[in-house]
């Protein structure tokens, strides 16, 4: 049989390119996971309507951090803002045919923005004035919401007269999110406060915006390394896995950090300049570390580093996805919850810092980093040291999937050993440690 080089016609090629490409938005640890925007007519008015607009993060560990979300929608028809409550566009637009008042918007294209904290009474709405940080719902749901009030104007008057906003677009607070188009869905019903009566908007669409990694940023954001107490050797992230096209403009030493980061605090965030020189060129660096076993029990000690020189990440999550984290016994200075994506299956796990205490991993220097260890119990029909059995088989930071270790380069159970070997020798270890506490005692 011949087999010809264009054999596959190209609209099949281009429906394969699609699939492809709308693959990488879904999240295996998080299928459901993806932020909703709502949008409630609550009384129309002379020229149009005012609505409330709330945006809500349904994934369980990405949140939207400093410096905020961004939103973005093109109007339908010639459509304005005549004025906002808990928000702000970032610009006005040519609003020189308005002869009386003059709107807070006029552009075909408005990008809004959250205000900060601490604003007057008369612009605060629920859910408002938080900076554009959002949390994830995983991590604290009450606290996932964001709100604003925008009154538009030369628009519909009625649920048949308006028109839906076209091509929404979601900054959070970079690139990699894509929006649905605007669709009606049922009125949202409110309670009243003391829960007798229920209200109704006037009119309600949703749009739904999903993450792309992949539209993030063409390299991963993070990357991990690997050790063990059964191997000396220590198993670095794979070179470049950040990428190191831009190796030539990180720090590389003390005095350059002194005279380059002490000058440009208030420079980008995103400034690659900021990052300290490594064969990974990562600006986070995740440390899975097999610390001690025990009888019925083994111990894990994580660490993160923030190579970031100008970035302190606050609110961060850490997901790990490991076989016998269904039997984690105790976690230390993190907090831990176990994420169920899958109904019979509980192999992964989310953890973040404890509030006011390791909530933020600051930039890049002595304080930048953070550090748990992990006590989990041993199910013998399943535990092993053998084949990189140990090591997590994802790992994710603040919901981008790090760069592993090809598995070839785990750190390796050497041949000779056994469990009971391997027990006897961190016995032997704890009673070293023991005799020599107790001589500096003496």
């Amino acid at each position: 049989m011949m087999f010809y080089k264009f054999a596959y016609p190209l609209p099949v090629v281009a429906f394969f390119a699609i699939i492809i490409s709308q693959a990488g938005a879904y999240d295996p640890l998080d299928p459901n996971g993806n932020i909703t925007i709502k949008w409630d007519v609550m009384s129309w008015t002379p020229d149009g309507y005012v609505a409330v607009v709330t945006m809500t993060n349904f994934q369980m560990y990405r949140h939207i951090m400093s410096p905020g979300w961004t939103l973005g929608w093109v109007w339908a028809k010639k459509e304005v803002i005549w004025s906002m409550v808990g928000a702000q566009a970032t610009e006005q637009g040519d609003c020189s045919k308005f002869k009386g008042n003059v709107p807070h918007c006029c552009k075909k294209n408005p990008t809004v923005v959250d205000l900060l904290p601490g604003v007057p009474y008369n612009q605060q709405i629920a859910n408002y004035c938080k900076g554009g940080v959002v949390s994830s719902w995983g991590q604290d749901s009450s606290t996932a919401v964001s709100s604003f009030q925008v009154s538009v104007g030369r628009a519909g008057t009625s649920n048949k007269t308006v028109n839906l906003p076209l091509n929404f677009t979601l900054l959070g607070p970079g690139l990699g999110y894509t929006c649905s188009g605007a669709k009606k869905v049922p009125s949202t019903v409110f309670l009243t406060p003391d829960g007798r009566r229920k209200t109704q908007a006037l009119m309600t669409w949703n749009v739904t915006c999903t993450y792309n990694q992949i539209l993030a940023s063409r390299y991963p954001s993070c990357c991990v390394s690997m050790s063990s107490f059964y191997n000396s050797t220590i198993t670095p992230c794979p070179s470049c896995s950040c990428g190191c096209q831009n190796n030539n403009n990180c720090i590389s030493g003390d005095a350059e950090i002194e005279s380059v980061v002490g000058k440009n605090r208030t420079r980008s965030r995103n400034s690659n300049a900021m990052i300290r020189c490594t064969n990974h060129m990562c600006p986070i660096r995740v440390h899975w570390h097999v610390k001690l076993n025990y009888k019925e029990y083994w111990r894990v000690k994580m660490t993160v580093t923030n190579f970031n020189y100008a970035m302190n990440y606050t609110q961060w999550t850490l997901v790990a996805q490991h076989p016998n984290l269904d039997n984690i016994t105790q976690v230390f200075s993190f907090e831990y919850k176990p994420l169920l994506p899958y109904k019979y299956t509980n192999d992964t796990g989310m953890f973040y810092g404890l509030k006011f205490y390791n909530d933020v991993l600051k930039e890049a220097g002595a304080d930048g980093n953070v550090q748990s260890e992990l006590i989990l119990r041993k199910d013998m029909s399943t535990f092993t040291f053998k084949q990189g059995w140990a090591f997590p088989r994802k790992i994710y930071f603040n919901g981008d999937e790090c760069a592993m270790p090809g598995p070839e380069e785990y750190p390796y159970l050497p041949n000779s050993a056994n469990s009971k070997l391997i027990s006897v020798s961190t016995m032997a270890s704890f009673l070293l440690l023991v005799f020599a506490n107790l001589l500096g005692m003496i």
